[in-house]
C-alpha cells in the first residue's frame, strides 16, 4: 500500500495552503476534498485582509492576525509563480466609517484599541475621506483610515492555489468524504475515504465546518474527535454588484456591513452572521440587510446591478477562535475553525503546520489554539 508523507482533509483555502507549504518540501501530500475543493468557506469570502479584532474575543487572534498580514505578499508571490496566475493581492487600505451621534467617539474607541494593539489607524477628516473615495455619503460622521490592510479576490486564490498543487504534483481527490480515522495503539495512521483505506504518516483536519462531522454519531470513529474539532457552521451571505456610478478603491467597511472592490469591477457586498446549521441559501431578509448597509455607505448604489447573490457557512467554535495544532494522538494535527478569519490566516497557518510536522516545533504564540483546550476546559469544569 502506498503511504503518504501527509493526508489533509479539506481543500479550502486552509487545507491547500498547508499542502503547498509540505509540497515545497519535498514532501508526497494528497489533498481530499468532500466536494470540489475550493468551492467552500473560501469560495465565498470577501477576501479582507485586516488584522484588527471585530470582538473582545477576537483579541487573542491579533497577533497571528498580523503575522499572517506580514507573509501575505511572500505568500501571494509563491502562489503566483508556481501557478501562473493572478490573485488580485492589493494593499489599499480601508476606510472605516462611523454614523450618528456617538461616531466620534466610537472612532476615537478604535483608534486607541487599535494603536494599543500596534495596527496602523488614524481619523481622517470627511472631505478628506471623500477625495478618497467619492461615494461615501451623508451618513458618514467620522471616519479612520487603516492604511495597512490588504485585500484579494479569494476565488482567484483558490484557482491560483490549486494550480499551484498541481505544479507541485499534489494529489488532488475532489468528492472524497472522509468518514474516519485509521489508528493503530496510539498513532493515526491515515483515513478511510469512499470505503478506501488511504494510510499517512501524518493526517491533517482541515476540514472547515465539516471538520466536526467527521466526529458525528455517524462515524464509525464514534465521537472521539469532537474533543478536538467541535466546529459548527455559521452562515454568512453575499452578493455582489456592479455599477456604472460606484468605482471604489479600497474597502469601504461599518458595523453593519462592508464593500469590497474587484478588479472585474464588481463590488462585493456582506454579510450576515447566521447560526441555522447547514442551510446553505440566501435570503430575502439576509439581502436586504446587506442592501441597506451597503447603500447608507455608498448611496450610488442604490441603482446598481445585482450580478450574484451567495451563502457560505464558516468554520465556528466555541470560543470564536481558530482550532490550531497538534492531537494527544501520534500524527493527528488539526487546522480549522477559522471563522471569519480563514483567508487572512492561510499564510501564516500553513507555516504553523509545517513547523509542527517537520521540526516539531509549536511557538507560544499559538498555545491559545490548541485543540486540546476544549477537553481541558471540559475536565476543569467536572472537577470543579
Amino acid at each position: 500500500m502506498k503511504v503518504f508523507d501527509v493526508a489533509i482533509i479539506g481543500g479550502g483555502v486552509i487545507g491547500s495552503s498547508i499542502a503547498l507549504e509540505l509540497a515545497a518540501e519535498k514532501l508526497n501530500i494528497v489533498l481530499l476534498d468532500r466536494e470540489d475543493p475550493g468551492r467552500g468557506a473560501s469560495w465565498a469570502a470577501a477576501g479582507m485582509l485586516s488584522p484588527g479584532p471585530d470582538s473582545p474575543e477576537a483579541l487573542p487572534l491579533v497577533p497571528l492576525a498580523k503575522e499572517s498580514l506580514r507573509l501575505y505578499p511572500q505568500f501571494v508571490a509563491a502562489v503566483e509563480e508556481a501557478s501562473g496566475l493572478h490573485t488580485h493581492f492589493a494593499s489599499e487600505g480601508a476606510l472605516q466609517i462611523f454614523s450618528g451621534a456617538q461616531g466620534e467617539l466610537e472612532r476615537s474607541k478604535m483608534i486607541a484599541e487599535f494603536r494599543a494593539l500596534d495596527i496602523a489607524i488614524e481619523p481622517v477628516p470627511i472631505e478628506t475621506a471623500r477625495n478618497m473615495e467619492t461615494a461615501i455619503g451623508p451618513a458618514a460622521d467620522a471616519v479612520a483610515w487603516l492604511p495597512g490592510e490588504a485585500t484579494v479576490d479569494p476565488r482567484l486564490l483558490m484557482d491560483a492555489l490549486l494550480a499551484a498543487l498541481r505544479h507541485h504534483e499534489v494529489e488532488i481527490r475532489s468528492g472524497c468524504n472522509v468518514t474516519s480515522l485509521l489508528r493503530q495503539d496510539t498513532r493515526c495512521t491515515g483515513l478511510v475515504a469512499g470505503g478506501e483505506e488511504i494510510a499517512a504518516k501524518i493526517v491533517v483536519l482541515a476540514a472547515g465546518c465539516h471538520s466536526s462531522a467527521l466526529a458525528g454519531e455517524n462515524s464509525i470513529e464514534n465521537g472521539w474527535l469532537s474533543r478536538y474539532a467541535p466546529t459548527r457552521p455559521i452562515r454568512g451571505q453575499m452578493l455582489a454588484l456592479h455599477s456604472a456610478e460606484v468605482n471604489l478603491g479600497r474597502v469601504l467597511r461599518s458595523e453593519r456591513g462592508y464593500l469590497v472592490p474587484r478588479l472585474d469591477g464588481r463590488i462585493v457586498a456582506g454579510s450576515t452572521l447566521e447560526n441555522v446549521g447547514f442551510e446553505k441559501r440566501v435570503t430575502a431578509g439576509g439581502m436586504r440587510k446587506i442592501l441597506d448597509a451597503a447603500i447608507e455607505l455608498a448611496p450610488n448604489l442604490a441603482g446598481a446591478e445585482i450580478v450574484e447573490m451567495w451563502a457560505g457557512l464558516r468554520p465556528g467554535t466555541p470560543d470564536h477562535l481558530p482550532i490550531l495544532g497538534p492531537a494527544d494522538v501520534e500524527g493527528l494535527f488539526i487546522a480549522t475553525g477559522h471563522y471569519r478569519n480563514g483567508i487572512l490566516l492561510a499564510p501564516v497557518t500553513a507555516k504553523l503546520v509545517r513547523d509542527w510536522i517537520l521540526n516539531k516545533k509549536m511557538p507560544t504564540a499559538a498555545a491559545n489554539f490548541s485543540p486540546l483546550r476544549f477537553s481541558e476546559r471540559r475536565a476543569q469544569t467536572s472537577a470543579s
